[in-house]
């Protein structure tokens, strides 16, 4: 049996997505498909150089090597044709720590930062606890599915933004960019002097017949005004392990970040077992990511097709990358707060309700699908049941 269709059992783990429910949904009568990490097992090379590292039992210091940032570099080159420079790599337990770190060091209290929503919720979080200004350049939703409104981000620029947050493969909902809209995003941002801050932890869980492209490789001129968050974490499972890295490659650029992570206490390091675990992912993990992402591919055709057929009063955004479903629940003609508590009640099942990512959320559920298709197939049944119990109702 594939490591994708084993059922593991999660609970009593300290899992936050399975040991939490009361918390989070106020019930534990709910099939948890919501934060973003997998049901399913890390490559057998990332458990190994774990299991090693804790045989030898000695759990000191731990240094970065050459064998760790070529493993990096390595994966960067062969995965997104983008040539880095080991002195271009800083370390962070995550990536929102690195664009906390990121703002602090380019932006003052009262800046203007863009994001495109709806988006990631804790990007609204950073901007505003930092006391910089959150300015929206909400994405175009036409026939299911997401466009930039260049427009407007031009609009926005113009009046002073001093810093750009890019989520790129774009989380909730799902579009990989292309070159062209990069291109385009990058220009702007270059002719109104805005730093590019590129939150690009997705970047490894693209589809078929799409790519994903680092902005900072487009050109040397856009590569000076950008930093790239990158991880191993959603792409293989890892995200306990706490192993997240910027890569900057213009000097004073990454002296100025490094800065803000000193004066916050940070060293520019990762923990003993983030780094045998990120090393073992890059080197040996791609056979396991290539049969994930065929996986995540079915899943999405699965819960499209049943929807479709069963409940056509949900429509499932048309994705390009993640493993994040964002469903417009629209139909439904429930405001936010009544979303919410009907897919916990009605469908039991727990989910992350749109709102949290921005009002342009707000008639929208997104739904993780990384996780085993008996899973998939019993919280599509619980959705369904719902959705015909209420259109019973309104008939």
């Amino acid at each position: 049996m594939s490591i994708f269709e084993e059922v593991p059992d999660r609970k009593q783990t300290k899992s936050m997505k399975w040991d939490m429910l009361q918390m989070k949904f106020q019930s534990e009568d709910v099939l948890p498909m919501w934060v973003a990490d997998m049901d399913f097992k890390a490559p057998e090379a990332v458990n190994q150089a774990l299991i090693n590292r804790a045989e030898h039992g000695i759990y000191g210091y731990t240094v970065i090597d050459e064998d760790v940032t070529s493993s990096i570099t390595d994966w960067v080159k062969n995965r997104h044709g983008w040539h880095i420079q080991a002195d271009w790599l800083n370390y962070s337990p995550g990536v929102i720590n690195t664009l906390h770190m990121a703002l602090q060091a380019f932006t003052e209290p009262g800046d203007k930062v863009m994001i495109q929503t709806p988006v990631y919720t804790p990007f609204y979080n950073i901007i505003n606890v930092l006391e910089r200004e959150v300015v929206k350049n909400p994405l175009i939703h036409q026939d299911n599915y997401y466009t930039i409104d260049f427009e407007d981000m031009e609009k926005k620029l113009a009046s002073g933004v001093k810093a750009f947050i890019l989520c790129s493969p774009h989380n909730p909902v799902g579009r990989v960019w292309t070159e062209e809209e990069l291109r385009k995003m990058a220009e702007l941002c270059l002719q109104y002097d805005a730093m590019i801050f590129s939150d690009e932890i997705h970047a490894d869980l693209v589809f078929k017949d799409h790519k994903h492209l680092p902005i900072a490789s487009l050109s040397e001129e856009i590569a000076d005004k950008t930093i790239t968050c990158m991880a191993p974490s959603k792409t293989f499972n890892l995200a306990g392990l706490q192993a997240s890295y910027a890569i900057t490659p213009n000097k004073e650029n990454k002296q100025e970040l490094e800065k803000a992570f000193r004066r916050q206490g940070l060293n520019n390091n990762l923990n003993g077992m983030a780094v045998p675990a990120m090393e073992a992912a890059y080197r040996h993990g791609e056979p396991w990511l290539n049969e994930l992402l065929d996986v995540v591919e079915g899943h999405i055709a699965y819960i499209k097709e049943m929807f479709a057929t069963y409940a056509p009063e949900l429509k499932v955004t048309n994705s390009e990358g993640t493993y994040l479903v964002w469903v417009d629940c629209s139909a439904l003609q429930m405001d936010k707060k009544e979303l919410h508590r009907f897919m916990i009640d009605q469908g039991r099942v727990g989910l992350n309700s749109g709102q949290d990512y921005g009002e342009e959320g707000d008639a929208f559920m997104r739904i993780n699908v990384a996780c085993p298709r008996a899973t998939i197939e019993e919280g599509v049944k619980r959705i369904i049941h719902a959705v015909e119990a209420w259109r019973e109702s309104k008939n």
